[in-house]
């Protein structure tokens, strides 16, 4: 077993490059399944999450070439449309789902087993088999396997009316209807920068998808898709992680490989928090050498405050002076994180999506605790940046799932952090709630 050993309390100082955004490579990389030539996808980050998502495309056929460290060659002409992803590498992951609208396009039919993901809220598949009934789709789901086929082969545009914003119902119904007869309108669309990263890979590849950023898309429907190149934008989560880094830990630190835009709610919680940040074309410079002040955040759909960033401010505003609230406005149990923090000092009362956050002008205290998803794991390594003495994480693996290099990134900025390995009577135990 493996955890995370971080000495708190070092200010933080010098350069970190940001990766390509994991959650617009693992709706990229499956949209590649609809090219008939060789696709050359860059920017690609090596986090597991991108890792499980090529061994799904490799099981279903695809060929998959590293020539470069972020960059890969995808050549999906021997797919067969009967091909299935096997259920032990889809339950480890949610975007594995996107395999669905890309076979359903170009095949007419898919079959994938429910998938999984982090776990910290009801995450119903309702939205996207709607899109796929729409566009003429007859599915099933029975015995852990979503079956879906369109009776003629091809699916057909139509206009969908998503119930919420969802993002992975966006994406879906995107590949999907990309090689379908006529027109599709997804209206009440996500509109996350990792779904306009995708619009303009599809369209690269010769799709005619407009109006992705804003709440209706319109996929114009073409016979076939060919091979393209294409770079992966820039990851909105990891920058922001490192910002709110920054802010735990003070210092001084240039982010590189960013762009600003996708970073301005973010930036503007945390300018009100005291954090001084200065933007450059593709790059921010954020510093942070006074007490952190109160403020109130609320998770939304984008362009609001990402979800994926509730946990790391979270763990911010606990060394803040003053009392903080919290609202998560998209799922419902994601402060499952807090009695980690808790452990740590903080002083945070939940009810039901409200955390009240009172700052401890003392500032948190390393303590052993264990990472239960992907962005709480973040949300510790923040925590413990600022901590006195030293923070052991336990569950890295979900860290890893989303950040790339994460120890080398940080180490070389100043912080105290290295990967230890460990046995299983040393693990650390899960709180119990």
């Amino acid at each position: 077993m493996v955890q995370y050993n971080i000495r708190g309390g070092n200010s933080l100082s010098g350069t970190i490059d940001i990766s390509g955004a994991k959650n617009a490579a693992v709706a990229i990389l499956p949209a590649a399944l609809l090219a008939a030539g060789v696709c050359r996808i860059e920017n690609i980050p090596k986090v597991s999450d991108v890792t499980l998502i090529l061994e799904i495309m490799r099981e279903l056929g695809a060929e998959v070439r590293l020539v470069k460290k972020n960059t890969l060659l995808i050549d999906s002409s021997n797919v067969k449309r009967d091909s299935q992803a096997p259920y032990e590498l889809v339950r480890r992951m949610r975007a594995s789902y996107y395999v669905m609208g890309a076979f359903l396009s170009r095949f007419g039919c898919a079959q994938v087993s429910m998938p999984g993901g982090c776990d910290f809220g009801v995450r119903p598949i309702d939205q996207h088999i709607k899109g796929f009934e729409a566009l003429g789709a007859k599915v099933t789901v029975q015995a852990g396997l979503i079956h879906a086929e369109v009776p003629n082969g091809r699916l057909t545009g139509t206009q969908i009316f998503l119930d919420f914003a969802s993002v992975g119902a966006t994406i879906n119904i995107m590949l999907a209807a990309t090689l379908a007869d006529g027109v599709t309108v997804i209206e009440n669309a996500a509109r996350e920068p990792h779904i306009v990263d995708l619009a303009n890979f599809l369209n690269s590849m010769g799709a005619d998808v407009k109006g992705a950023g804003t709440d209706i898309i319109k996929i114009r429907g073409v016979k076939c898709l060919n091979g393209s190149v294409y770079a992966i934008i820039p990851d909105q989560i990891e920058a922001g992680t490192y910002m709110t880094a920054v802010a735990s830990a003070g210092g001084r630190v240039k982010i590189n490989n960013v762009i600003p835009k996708h970073l301005e709610c973010i930036t503007a919680k945390l300018t009100e928090m005291g954090v001084e940040i200065e933007e450059l074309d593709d790059a921010l410079i954020v510093s942070r050498s006074h007490p952190l002040r109160r403020t109130n955040v609320k998770a939304l759909p984008y362009p609001g405050f990402p979800t994926d960033m509730q946990p790391q401010i979270a763990a911010c505003l606990c060394s803040a002076h003053g009392t903080s609230m919290v609202t998560e406005g998209v799922w419902d149990n994601r402060f499952r994180y807090i009695d980690e923090l808790k452990r740590m000092g903080a002083k945070i009362q939940v009810d039901g999506r409200l955390a009240v956050i009172e700052g401890v002008e003392t500032g948190l205290t390393g303590a052993p605790v264990q990472a239960c998803d992907l962005r709480a794991g973040a949300a510790l390594v923040v925590a413990a940046l600022g901590a006195s003495g030293q923070t052991k994480i336990g569950g890295i693996h979900h860290i890893e799932r989303g950040y790339e290099d994460i120890i080398e990134k940080l180490s070389n900025v100043g912080a105290k952090i290295c990967r230890k390995e460990i046995s299983e009577a040393d693990a650390i135990p899960a709180t119990i709630s």
